[in-house]
């Protein structure tokens, strides 16, 4: 269960920083940046966040913030605690698994100043608490949900992508705390964490 959450968490940190690879065509000649999508060209968009290969831009300095210091025990609960009971995403997501799931990605939460800093997790916490949030007569209940609402019913097949071809069996709807779905973003995903996001993409909620 705790090893499944850290997937889920670390999905969703992937995803929300970056959108579907279409393509891994590095390779590039002389003076030029292979990007994060695969693809040739100079400039940030190319040689910035996610370089492959070539004249990269290095990396940002890092700030001496603690991400563990901003998200407190007080902060998280805070959020969780406005769950209901019968949310199932009330034991779902922890604090502790969170902090783990940050831990392979330095850069989450410590560029720019202090302040950059906290407006960097405080977007990350606003996107999935509204993702995952109930809301009844008025009153927000965050981290309420694990999968979308009636998902299963919805078709998040892209049959035009052949690099992460659907499992006709699976459904590819929104999971986890930024409602991972397509199955161009769940096979990316699953590379990237080490999961078969396209033939178990149900392991992002379990």
């Amino acid at each position: 269960m705790r090893r499944r959450l850290l997937t889920i968490l670390l999905a969703a940190i992937i995803a929300a920083g970056a959108t579907a690879v279409t393509a891994q065509n590095c390779g590039c000649g002389e003076g030029l940046c292979c990007s994060r999508w695969g693809y040739c060209g100079t400039g940030d968009d190319y040689c910035g966040t996610g370089c492959q290969q070539g004249p990269c831009n290095p990396p940002p300095a890092l700030n001496n913030v603690s991400v563990a210091d901003i998200v407190t025990p007080e902060f998280f609960n805070g959020i969780l605690d406005v769950a209901e009971e019968s949310c199932e995403g009330k034991n779902f997501y922890t604090r502790s698994a969170f902090l783990e799931a940050v831990g392979p990605y330095p850069q989450f939460g410590r560029i720019g100043t202090v302040e950059d800093s906290n407006r960097e997790i405080a977007a990350f916490f606003a996107h999935v608490t509204h993702e995952t949030g109930l809301i009844k007569e008025q009153n927000d209940a965050d981290f309420c949900y694990i999968e979308e609402i009636n998902g299963a019913s919805r078709d998040y097949c892209d049959q035009n992508n052949d690099r992460y071809p659907c499992n006709p069996n699976k459904g590819y709807y929104g999971r986890g705390p930024i409602q991972l779905s397509w199955n161009f973003n769940y096979g990316p995903a699953g590379e990237n964490i080490g999961f078969d996001g396209l033939n178990s993409p149900e392991t992002v909620a379990i």
